[in-house]
């Protein structure tokens, strides 16, 4: 029985030990990581309105589905839509900004998990096909043809285009505070 009690106690020690490591390293880790995200999410905004001089978040009642956060430019130069759809190989994250005319100053991808070298074609922000879709508006973006082979991840990204002209129709037709 002792043979028995000694390892178990022994390995339960471990486990709690190691436990309370990860739960010290989480929480002093969880703020940067967090402070991290929010700096890359504020450059992203940033880099797709490029003539707005800071940003106000829109209530997340107006927005559609797909769209997850809305801000717009304090000068009123436009409004920039944190986008996801589902891909091929799982969520593509986007940032777009539109003017206030309702145009596409530029799209920037956050994240996506797509296939590297057929889906990542799409959403790679090195690849251009983002700029394909600057100055359209919502009567146009449909004329952008998607990538040959990676017809989900182009779908994809045009209903998040779609999403975002949704959302700003929304927030043009609402009060902004």
């Amino acid at each position: 029985m002792k043979d028995i009690i000694k390892p178990i106690a022994v390995l339960a020690s471990i486990c709690l030990v190691v436990t309370a490591l990860l739960a010290y390293i989480n929480s002093v880790t969880s703020p940067i990581i967090a402070a991290a995200n929010e700096q890359a999410a504020a450059e992203a905004r940033q880099a797709v309105l490029q003539e707005a001089d800071s940003f106000e978040k829109i209530d997340d009642a107006l927005l559609p589905e797909g769209v997850e956060e809305a801000y717009y430019a304090a000068n009123g130069t436009g409004y920039v839509f944190k986008l996801a759809a589902k891909g091929y190989g799982g969520t593509i994250e986007l940032m777009c900004g539109i003017h206030e005319d309702g145009t596409i100053e530029n799209i920037q991808t956050l994240e996506h998990s797509e296939t590297s070298g057929i889906g990542s074609k799409v959403v790679d922000n090195k690849s251009g096909y983002s700029q394909n879709y600057v100055g359209k508006t919502a009567d146009d973006y449909e004329t952008v043809d998607g990538v040959t082979g990676a017809t989900i991840s182009s779908k994809a990204y045009k209903s998040a285009v779609e999403a975002a002209f949704e959302a700003y129709m929304a927030v043009i037709g609402g009060a902004v505070e």
